[in-house]
């Protein structure tokens, strides 16, 4: 039985059609799911009782389950128990702007970066959208309020699940669904370059983000095993594409290893890769797990990177410090639910 959050607006208009209703009544549909938040049919007033009988028959509303939270001053983390079982992540964090959730698109990842603990554990499968969406739907439920922005960054490579991302994508961002605005929705991926092409080409006004960790191929490639598929020359081309394609600014993310890739040189390297192109880096300083020998950069150490890219003339910030003292790293609550 498919799960009714697994469709767009669109798709629920073909189902009724299909079955002989009118399209306006998917529209109804939504405002009991998404904006009532009533997710039994036999308490949606204005659908007939044949038809609600019928959904029944035809759809799932069931939710995922809360198997653990954690949660620290600024952030919750919560491991949710999917219909099979599986268990994925997701990340509340309160920033003075509003309330941003990092959802999880994958159970697993294959990209196999050596920094990342949700890559030690190997892809199990895709998330279907409504399972991402419902990600969204728990955590505004436990904290009774509303979601003001998105990133996909969890546990898993959005772009190797395209479809459920972009049909994902497509329900929260609809009025009639989530609403959750198109500039407040952030894909990050490690650098599939056909599908930074597809993205460009979507004709969306979210944004992308992307994972790069090191200014050269040879230090990538020894963190990122994707830059052997995708040398940086032809992600910095999909990149230039995308930005001239939709006029976005693109977020480039950079993880602080110390030792590995902190270099005054580094950040030099980093400067002369992206100069005069749309985008801005995002420093993050790096959550430690007993699992991965990486450990953080100094606070003096980021600063001085920071420092270096600034008088290079690069937009640079640095990303915030959440859940320090809960099980902070991406993967890091559901591996050690999963190693049990």
């Amino acid at each position: 039985m498919d799960s009714i959050f697994d469709y767009k607006l669109s798709d629920m208009q073909e189902y009724f059609t299909s079955i002989g209703e009118k399209k306006y009544k998917a529209k109804q549909l939504f405002e009991w799911l998404y904006k009532k938040r009533e997710f039994k049919f036999s308490n949606m007033s204005n659908i007939s009782k044949s038809l609600q009988e019928t959904l029944e028959s035809d759809f799932t509303t069931s939710m995922l389950i809360l198997r653990k939270k954690q949660t620290s001053k600024l952030t919750n983390k919560y491991l949710f128990e999917l219909d099979d079982g599986n268990l994925i992540e997701a990340v509340l964090m309160r920033h003075d702007y509003g309330l941003s959730v990092c959802v999880s698109s994958q159970v697993g990842c294959n990209m196999g970066c050596t920094f990342c603990e949700s890559g030690r554990l190997k892809k199990v499968r895709d998330l279907q959208a409504g399972e991402i969406v419902r990600q969204i739907l728990m955590i505004e439920n436990d904290i009774k309020e509303r979601i003001s922005s998105v990133v996909v960054m969890g546990i898993g490579e959005p772009f190797d699940n395209y479809k459920n991302i972009m049909d994902f994508i497509r329900i929260i961002n609809d009025n009639n669904g989530i609403g959750i605005g198109a500039r407040h929705i952030t894909v990050s991926t490690s650098g599939l370059v056909p599908k930074i092409y597809d993205y460009a080409n979507e004709d969306l006004q979210t944004n992308l983000a992307l994972s790069l960790h090191a200014p050269n191929n040879i230090l990538r490639t020894k963190l990122m095993k994707v830059n052997i598929a995708y040398p940086l020359e032809e992600v910095m081309a999909a990149l230039k594409y995308y930005i001239e394609k939709t006029n976005r600014r693109v977020t480039i993310e950079y993880l602080l290893l110390d030792k590995i890739n902190d270099t005054e040189n580094c950040a030099k390297e980093l400067a002369n890769l992206i100069k005069g192109m749309n985008v801005y880096v995002n420093l993050i300083p790096y959550n430690e797990t007993s699992h991965i020998e990486y450990k953080k950069s100094s606070n003096e150490t980021v600063m001085k990177f920071y420092d270096t890219l600034k008088k290079l003339g690069i937009n640079v910030t640095i990303r915030k410090e959440f859940g320090g003292n809960i099980d902070a790293a991406c993967g890091q609550l559901r591996a050690s639910e999963v190693e049990k």
